[in-house]
């Protein structure tokens, strides 16, 4: 695995790689690697001849300067973990001047599906999620990428900006990697205190009782009140608990096939997300 710090050397590579007749397979990623990631990777097995793992703390998706400062970080530990896998090809962890260089001043914008959901209260993150990603994209020349389903809203958004751009890169889903408890495999779960973590538990708990409630044909409204309730005795601020349509991501008045429970809820200031589908 080569570490690649500079776009023009990632060109290069990529260039060649081409010319060659590989076929490139994206993992994007922030860092502080965990087993989530690593699926990702994983799932690139028998789609791609060659793997890119990208690292960057993208700055301008955060809403919050602390949250972006108190991001975990780990460029050692994360390179030592992918070299481990022999799956990865290139390590590319540019810094900023690569991805934002000086007089950098576009934004890409998926109208709709950034208002909703994380986007109700984290105005302007997906529009620096969908502005990364595509950068990514473009210096990688990806042919296909991997993104979990932990990040739902985000993997909806970045499907629909594949769409509506016509960019040559193909997009895979790839599940929600869980803890044994089925908490979801998180960077930001390091953060929480040994208290915090088991508290966390009851977030996957939670949805999961939701969910068979409303498969037992309990109605959408008072389920989800419940479930709301439930959160907060467990020590959670809840941001929103939503049964939406997995497509457009609009309300849904009933839980089938097509539809899936979204979660955002914090303890203390470190904030957690989750989905589940119904079917």
């Amino acid at each position: 695995m080569k570490l690649v710090r500079t776009r023009q050397e990632l060109t290069e590579i990529v260039t060649q790689w081409h010319k060659n007749g590989e076929t490139i397979g994206l993992v994007p990623t922030m860092g502080s690697l965990h087993e989530g990631h690593l699926t990702l990777v994983r799932a690139l097995d028998g789609k791609a001849t060659r793997r890119i793992v990208t690292i960057f703390v993208n700055p301008i998706q955060f809403n919050n300067p602390d949250d972006f400062q108190l991001y975990p970080r780990g460029l050692e530990a994360d390179e030592a973990l992918l070299a481990e896998t022999g799956l990865v090809d290139v390590l590319y962890a540019p810094d900023e001047t690569q991805i934002y260089p000086p007089g950098f001043c576009t934004r890409i914008t998926v109208s709709g599906l950034d208002k909703v959901l994380c986007g109700g209260d984290r105005p302007g993150h997906f529009d620096g999620v969908a502005t990364i990603v595509t950068k990514l994209f473009m210096q990688t020349r990806a042919d296909i990428a991997a993104f979990g389903e932990k990040d739902f809203q985000q993997l909806c958004i970045i499907r629909k900006m594949v769409t509506d751009l016509d960019l040559p890169v193909t997009i895979l889903p790839v599940p929600t990697v869980r803890e044994a408890d089925n908490l979801a495999r998180s960077s930001r779960n390091r953060r929480l205190t040994p208290a915090q973590r088991q508290q966390a538990a009851h977030l996957p708990q939670a949805l999961i009782s939701c969910l068979e409630a409303l498969k037992a044909g309990q109605a959408v409204t008072p389920t989800l009140e419940l479930c709301v309730r439930t959160l907060k005795e467990a020590g959670f601020t809840v941001h929103y608990l939503d049964l939406r349509s997995e497509k457009t991501l609009t309300p849904a008045e009933k839980a089938d096939a097509g539809t899936r429970l979204f979660v955002a809820a914090s303890l203390g200031d470190i904030r957690l997300i989750d989905n589940m589908p119904v079917a």
